[in-house]
């Protein structure tokens, strides 16, 4: 059993690599996300400049030799901001999406798999919950909660965990009435078991899928609450943030404090999709 074990998974990786050197998209978007990451845990050691610094003499500068995406209104160095960003940005989707599945996949497999006013409780609430403009209601909590990135995280992750509730829910109904369900519990297997060891890990790749997308929706969301002033406080660099302040100089030319923040997002959330459409091919047996 454990020889088959090891070969379907080696199966498995050998799929995933062909895949990734035929399917040009899915090697970029890994690509993205690969550098996203690195950024996220080396940048404080291969930023050329503070990215706290202000140069007074140096305001709104041109992309140039010593500052590659030129500075902002304050004369801090563009380049070195954008590419500190992802520390903030990628911290606060991976961990608020973390959050949300954490509470959200229980909760979701509990509903499914039971019958009765408490299963039917969670569903309802979730339903709730994304009745509401969901950038409003972000909004909102982090004004009364307080502009922290403790916060945003909290506030994405409440807002997260309905997206997985009703997935798990529906996955759960497709497979609690499968042949191996019941046998699992014909020999013996307590509802807890079934949960635990069978309906939760057979739900795990769209878990997986779904977590990539919900990532890159989460970096929008706290890039757009820190646009309108509501997600991490400046100077963070953040990249939300940082097309704020360098919105109002579009007016007078100066396009560069905006536009590399913004082409960020942008790549960013694109790699993020790309990973979650390879994942829903690779981790999908009838597709191959």
């Amino acid at each position: 059993m454990n020889a088959l074990k090891r070969l379907r998974s080696n199966k498995d990786v050998q799929f995933a690599l062909d895949y990734l050197r035929h399917n040009r998209l899915a090697a970029l978007g890994l690509l993205i996300v690969t550098i996203d990451v690195f950024l996220a845990i080396f940048a404080p050691w291969i930023v050329p400049y503070d990215p706290y610094a202000a140069g007074v003499g140096e305001r709104l500068e041109p992309p140039n030799g010593r500052h590659w995406f030129g500075t902002d209104r304050v004369g801090m160095d563009i380049f070195s901001r954008v590419i500190y960003a992802p520390r903030i940005d990628l911290t606060i989707g991976v961990v608020a999406t973390t959050v949300s599945v954490l509470v959200g996949a229980p909760l979701g497999v509990f509903s499914g798999y039971y019958r009765g006013l408490l299963s039917e409780s969670i569903a309802r609430i979730s339903d709730v919950v994304q009745c509401f403009p969901v950038f409003i209601v972000a909004m909102t909590i982090v004004f009364v909660t307080g502009q922290t990135i403790e916060n945003v995280i909290i506030t994405l992750a409440v807002l997260n965990t309905p997206i997985f509730v009703r997935l798990l829910r529906s996955k759960t109904y497709a497979l609690r009435e499968r042949k191996f369900i019941e046998a699992a519990r014909c020999v013996g297997n307590s509802d807890l078991q079934l949960l635990i060891r069978h309906l939760l890990p057979n739900s795990l790749g769209l878990v997986l899928i779904q977590f990539s997308v919900n990532v890159g929706w989460a970096i929008l969301m706290a890039s757009g609450l820190s646009f309108i002033g509501a997600g991490v406080r400046i100077p963070t660099p953040e990249w939300g943030a940082m097309i704020s302040v360098g919105a109002p100089d579009l007016i007078t030319g100066q396009w560069w404090p905006s536009f590399f923040p913004g082409l960020a997002v942008g790549i960013t959330v694109l790699g993020l999709a790309l990973v979650g459409s390879a994942m829903e091919v690779v981790l999908d047996p009838t597709r191959r």
